[in-house]
């Protein structure tokens, strides 16, 4: 065990299991050992990689759909623009860098950046450094005003729990000890989150995440006052059975118990449980659609044969690639999906054409 699994232990022999949801925020979130506390995960040297990382493009045209929204709500001065989980800043930098020609909105922003990570707000800081950014750990901590935010791949590390269908009814996977090591058991007794869990036969399984619930109402309430905000990340569109919890590390599969603290654990968004909880604040909810349906109609083709334009081979090589990589039904295209929420008295968004106003 690592220190962070043994003050999970320790906390498990004096109170008894804990659901995956603690063990997942004492795994990421913890005020110490946490791995989004205290790791420098993205990239080729980290767990994973962002589509930021893999091309400009991609930041380019979610900072187009936000100066476009800026422009849908009024123009408000000042409004708050918000990103959760801002990484190395990459996604961000290159959204300012693409409006920098919309007249007044970087004028009326208020830059503001969701991250617990020291590590990666040095980088923020550095990419952003022009834009006066502020930080909060928590979005709740966010002032009250008009609002644009942008989440990329947070809402997958939010913690959920699961659940195994027994005979008795629905049970749920617990993290406890034996013989001295983690482990997973089901608890004994029923669980009281049945009712909102599918239907399902004997030796079926579920997941659910309360936090990612109570972030899109909590955005939800916020953009229905004024604003909007865009949602990506992988998962589906509907509630249905099954687990997706994974660990990885080093860019390999590895046990969601081990190493905990150095481990980046994830889960598919259940985007439908997302729009549920933003329509219940109040707002207006477009999609979800695939990534690469949403890049192409912002028109990504078009970008990437201007920046073709002006490249070497080499270099057009690599935007062929990365396009392919943030568009293709079999990479990032169709598991990726995008859901915007916001108020309702803007027109409907770009990229949802076919979508209507789901309030």
């Amino acid at each position: 065990m690592n220190e962070l699994a043994r003050l999970i232990a320790q906390r498990i022999a004096l109170t008894g299991p804990i659901s995956l949801a603690d063990f997942m925020a004492e795994a990421l979130g913890h005020p110490r050992l946490g791995y989004y506390r205290k790791a420098a995960p993205l990239g080729a040297a980290g767990d994973f990689t962002t589509a930021p990382e893999i091309s400009q493009m991609f930041g380019e045209l979610l900072g187009a759909w936000l100066a476009e929204r800026w422009q849908a709500m009024g123009s408000p001065a000042p409004v708050n623009l918000v990103e959760l989980g801002p990484g190395r800043g990459m996604l961000m930098a290159d959204a300012l860098r693409a409006t920098r020609s919309v007249p007044g909105f970087h004028g009326a922003l208020k830059l503001r950046l969701v991250d617990i990570n020291e590590q990666l707000r040095v980088y923020q800081a550095n990419a952003l450094a022009a834009h006066a950014p502020t930080w909060n750990e928590r979005f709740d901590d966010v002032p009250a005003g008009p609002l644009l935010l942008i989440a990329n791949e947070f809402f997958d590390a939010l913690p959920v729990r699961q659940f195994h269908k027994t005979a008795a009814g629905w049970r749920e996977r617990m993290v406890g000890l034996s013989d001295g090591v983690l482990g997973l058991a089901l608890a004994p007794g029923p669980t009281p989150f049945a009712p909102v869990l599918p239907d399902g036969d004997t030796g079926a399984e579920a997941e659910l995440s309360q936090a990612a619930a109570a972030l899109a109402g909590a955005i939800g309430a916020r953009v229905a006052e004024a604003g909007w905000a865009l949602i990506v990340d992988y998962g589906r569109d509907e509630t249905r059975l099954g687990t997706s919890l994974q660990a990885v590390r080093d860019h390999r599969r590895a046990d969601i118990l081990d190493l905990p603290g150095e481990t980046d654990l994830s889960a598919h968004v259940d985007f439908s449980l997302l729009a549920a909880a933003a329509r219940g604040s109040g707002a207006a909810t477009f999609g979800p659609v695939g990534q690469g349906e949403f890049l192409r109609r912002l028109g990504i083709e078009r970008r990437a044969a201007a920046l073709k334009a002006r490249a070497g081979p080499e270099q057009a090589g690599e935007i062929d690639a990365a396009l392919e990589r943030l568009i293709a039904a079999d990479q990032m295209g169709t598991l990726f999906r995008v859901l915007a929420l916001g108020d309702e008295k803007s027109d409907p968004p770009a990229g949802f054409a076919g979508f209507s106003d789901q309030r």
